[in-house]
């Protein structure tokens, strides 16, 4: 089973364990059954607005097995990039959540309110109802020098009603009025994945994700192996026109792939399908499951693309036949 081989899952949560409000069919008891056979899970997240025992309540309703002591957040890896850099106590700038709020707390650290307490660092992360009166404060913060720190860089986050401006696209606004960019915290910058190795102990883990641009360039930049699922936002496209950084070790369809062999994946050929290049045409032939079909286009794309990438004209045909 391709989960026997990691000692940890470092598992991303929207799009991955669940959409919205529900969980995605199927991953409560894929997760379950890969507790069962002694992997440790946790679960990473770039919001920094919900503490980790909110989050593990949310989950544990779904049917997912979690305790707060399973989650690992962005909040809490800008905690520790702020506690690393200004001196035990400090005064803190929060502009963000209570769970932001709550990880620089437990780090030792004073949340404050205004750049008048003469705050050491700026610790920035989305949160409803984020006012201009608090942004106005972390410039002027950021603006005497206090170190200025971002939960991540997200430029848009995923609810019921599309996409909104994420953390990213509010961190502009302190960056263009002080001229200062950020530390960022979250994936797939580094600090989250040492949060996570540093809080599981992992030393085999897996990062599980759905986007690729930041659960598997975050897996890439840590050097360690990724899985995507096409439960959330990556798509078939996506993966055969990914750049090096965001191709991922393993393709599967949902969580379910954890609890299963990994099919041989060479020269262009899975399962029953095969992939080839004709006049600069990627073809696929051949039967099987859509995933086989998928793990064999990319492996053809990529090796094709090297460090580069396939154009989209390149790979009509495969979508054609995988849907």
């Amino acid at each position: 089973m391709l989960i026997d081989g990691y000692d940890t899952l470092l598992l991303d949560l929207d799009g991955v364990v669940y959409l919205g409000r529900h969980a995605v069919p199927g991953a409560p008891e894929a997760l379950e059954a890969a507790r069962g056979r002694g992997a440790r899970l946790a679960y990473v997240t770039n919001n920094a607005s919900r503490t980790p025992a909110a989050i593990a309540a949310h989950l544990r309703e779904l049917g997912v097995p979690a305790g707060a002591a399973d989650v690992v957040t962005s909040a809490q890896a800008a905690a520790r990039v702020v506690a690393e850099r200004v001196p035990p106590g400090s005064n803190v700038l929060i502009v963000g959540g209570t769970g932001l709020r709550l990880a620089v707390r437990d780090r030792g650290l004073r949340p404050v309110s205004t750049a008048l307490e003469a705050p050491a660092a700026v610790v920035q992360g989305i949160a409803p109802g984020l006012s201009y009166g608090l942004l106005a404060e972390g410039a002027l913060a950021v603006r005497q020098g206090a170190l200025f720190v971002a939960s991540n860089r997200d430029g848009t986050m995923p609810t019921d009603r599309g996409e909104l401006p994420g953390n990213g696209s509010m961190v502009r606004v302190i960056a263009a009025a002080t001229g200062v960019e950020p530390v960022y915290a979250g994936k797939p910058d580094p600090p989250l994945h040492r949060e996570s190795v540093l809080r599981t102990g992992a030393r085999r883990p897996l990062v599980v994700g759905d986007r690729l641009d930041t659960d598997i360039e975050g897996a890439m930049k840590a050097g360690v192996d990724g899985l995507v699922v096409l439960t959330g936002v990556a798509t078939p496209l996506d993966l055969l026109t990914a750049a090096p950084e965001h191709r991922p070790t393993y393709l599967a369809e949902g969580l379910s792939a954890l609890l299963e062999p990994y099919p041989e994946v060479r020269e262009g050929a899975c399962g029953g399908w095969r992939a080839r290049w004709v006049d600069d045409v990627l073809r696929l032939e051949g039967d099987g499951s859509r995933i086989d079909g998928l793990r064999a286009a990319c492996d053809a794309a990529w090796a094709r693309a090297g460090q580069g990438r396939v154009e989209e004209d390149a790979i009509k045909q495969v979508l054609d036949r995988i849907g």
